[in-house]
């Protein structure tokens, strides 16, 4: 792998990063269902998405990139079940992603990306699990 294929991917983690962020920051504010524990937490982990966006970004820059400003295609839904079934999707598309630029990273021997991503990755399967739980409760 190239640094310059590296350095795309990183950029794909910002994109994605991005448009979770927006994507469950609007799904919180326009969510209507009883269970506003979870309407809440949708607000606590787009704050969390946006601190990984902008970590990955001082990374990136810290590397000789240029990030993103663009998300990924945003999906906010219309029913909460909806909503959470996509999130779900998101932070597994995550996780995979994630887990290839932690082994491309340890390949090219740059360890301070490769436990940025751990840090990140680990937080990804908690917002994975509380999803998966948030959407029995639906």
């Amino acid at each position: 792998m190239s640094s310059k294929e590296f350095l795309e991917k990183l950029n794909k983690a910002i994109a994605r990063e991005l448009q979770v962020s927006i994507q469950y920051m609007w799904q919180h504010v326009s969510w209507k269902h009883p269970k506003k524990e979870i309407r809440d937490e949708l607000k606590k982990i787009a704050i969390v998405e946006m601190r990984h966006a902008e970590d990955i970004a001082e990374r990136l820059v810290e590397l000789g990139g240029t990030p993103t400003t663009k998300p990924e295609e945003i999906k906010v839904g219309e029913e909460p079940a909806e909503m959470i079934e996509r999130d779900v999707r998101d932070e597994e598309g995550a996780i995979k992603l994630y887990t290839e630029i932690i082994e491309d990273a340890e390949k090219l021997g740059d360890e301070a990306t490769a436990n940025l991503f751990k840090k990140i990755l680990e937080e990804e399967k908690k917002h994975r699990e509380y999803f998966m739980k948030a959407l029995k409760q639906l």
